[in-house]
């Protein structure tokens, strides 16, 4: 870039045009929140642009930033006298020095640190400021028992995690410690994220999103759901519970490769084009069958209510881990590879990941395609599962279809088996 620009000059520019565009920022927030106040207000778009430019300024003619200090804590001292000012009138918030002090802090940034961190921060101040309604109704609806789980996973990933032993258990348990919680709490945190983008942001905006994401949480839960709701609700929007169940559905194949790109590249690999291919059939089938319903509105759609992050849950999962991996190892010894096949189409009726996971990361000396083909029989009788799941809570009138093109989904992704 400096063979082509002044480096200063772009510098100047980035911290004068972010500058003002937070000003800007904080003007339209005062209006959209704040318009019928008519107490004593600090800063515009131009104050927050001057702010920025003599934080750059102070910074570059002074390398060891004296003069900076010296301007921020002059900056504070003023900020002082307008915040006392504002505790007479029961005012208490210290947002606008916040934010300025971030203005003011951009000349350091582009100075001293990559363009994009700069950057990172300005978007982030955007989003933050716009999103004050939307963190309102977040704390108004979260469960304050959530962030307790939530802070013990944390503590049990970041802290606990680090400390396990890397060495294998046992012969028979060809795994570490260290990999098994690792594997948990890989697969704990894909279904955390889509169980809390459904139950706090998408648990009124209709069947077919909420679906998707609760695919992500698990497809079989969330299929045995929407078939209860399909018996409750009748034919009449049997098109759009039809549409729900086969994407949900779906969803399973994009998390497979998801957890397989995390434990075996290779793996993942073999995977991308049959599971690609079958999530895209999957949600353009579904698509099409949600045409048939286009008029239906919002819904409550709390098709998760078990945190996947609870202690418990996380413990459970781990024991029919290791009980997998046991019994996988066992098979792949004495069975081979046609033991791994009926293993793998029994599991799909169960749990499908603490199997996936036992042979993704288990030393079971079996090749790639015997892997490969095990994860996509699993995966095919797991839909048979599903159809069984929905012909039995939904009934023959309302869950047939959805069950027909689980059961031929499930066919296809075992059938893929033949051609490895």
């Amino acid at each position: 870039m400096e063979q082509y620009l002044n480096i200063q000059l772009v510098q100047f520019v980035l911290t004068v045009v972010f500058s003002f565009l937070i000003g800007l920022e904080i003007k339209s927030y005062r209006l959209q929140f704040h318009a019928q106040e008519t107490s004593t207000t600090i800063g515009s778009a131009r104050t927050y642009t001057f702010i920025g430019m003599i934080g750059y300024i102070f910074c570059i003619i002074d390398e060891g930033l004296v003069v900076y200090i010296a301007g921020m804590i002059c900056f504070t001292l003023l900020f002082s006298l307008f915040y006392f000012q504002r505790l007479k009138e029961q005012k208490t918030s210290v947002l606008v020095y916040l934010v300025a002090l971030v203005v003011y802090s951009f000349g350091p940034l582009v100075v001293h640190y990559p363009f994009w961190l700069a950057s990172l921060i300005f978007v982030l101040t955007i989003f933050i400021l716009n999103a004050k309604q939307n963190l309102h109704n977040l704390m108004l609806n979260i469960n304050v028992a959530e962030m307790g789980t939530l802070g013990k996973m944390v503590l049990l990933s970041a802290v606990i995690l680090p400390l396990l032993p890397h060495n294998n258990i046992a012969d028979f348990l060809p795994l570490s410690p260290f990999e098994i919680w690792l594997a948990v709490v890989i697969i704990s945190a894909i279904s955390y994220g889509s169980y809390v983008v459904q139950k706090y942001f998408l648990n009124q905006k209709g069947y077919l999103l909420a679906s998707i994401i609760g695919g992500a949480y698990s497809s079989t839960a969330t299929t045995v759901v929407l078939s209860h709701k399909a018996k409750g609700i009748g034919n009449s929007m049997a098109s759009i519970l039809t549409a729900s169940i086969i994407a949900a559905s779906s969803m399973m194949y994009l998390k497979l490769v998801v957890v397989a790109a995390i434990f075996n590249s290779a793996i993942a690999m073999s995977l991308l084009l049959p599971f690609i291919g079958l999530f895209l059939v999957g949600i353009i089938i579904a698509l099409l069958y949600a045409k048939n319903n286009a008029t239906v509105g919002a819904v409550d759609m709390q098709l998760m209510d078990k945190n996947p992050l609870d202690l418990g849950v996380a413990f459970i999962f781990t024991g029919i881990f290791i009980v997998m991996m046991i019994v996988t190892h066992f098979v792949t010894t004495h069975f081979g590879t046609s033991g791994l096949n009926i293993l793998s189409f029994l599991v799909g009726f169960t749990d499908i990941y603490p199997f996936i996971l036992s042979i993704l990361t288990g030393d079971h000396r079996i090749e790639d395609t015997q892997v490969v083909s095990a994860i996509l029989i699993a995966a095919g009788s797991n839909n048979i599962l599903k159809a069984i799941y929905t012909l039995w809570f939904g009934g023959i009138k309302v869950g047939l279809q959805a069950a027909v093109w689980l059961i031929l989904l499930g066919i296809i992704t075992i059938g893929y088996t033949l051609v490895l």
